[in-house]
């Protein structure tokens, strides 16, 4: 799956961690958000995304180029 086009993993938090889950996009160090729900967490994840990319951009950080799916998938 992905977001913005950078590929994004979710995975179900044990109890012990609070329950929910956790999401996360591997191409942006840092990037990380949760939820009750997967869909929740994917929710955040895509504004956890959109404030990464634009910070990368203010402070000059380089951005990872998208995965390939999405750079090559219709509009």
């Amino acid at each position: 799956m992905n977001i913005r086009g950078y590929n994004v993993e979710v995975q179900e938090l044990s109890t012990d961690l609070g329950g929910g889950f956790i999401a996360f996009a591997p191409e942006l160090k840092g990037c990380v958000s949760d939820g009750e729900s997967r869909t929740v967490a994917l929710l955040n994840l895509e504004d956890a995304i959109a404030s990464w990319l634009e910070a990368a951009r203010v402070t000059g950080r380089p951005i990872p180029e998208r995965s390939i799916a999405d750079r090559y998938s219709p509009p």
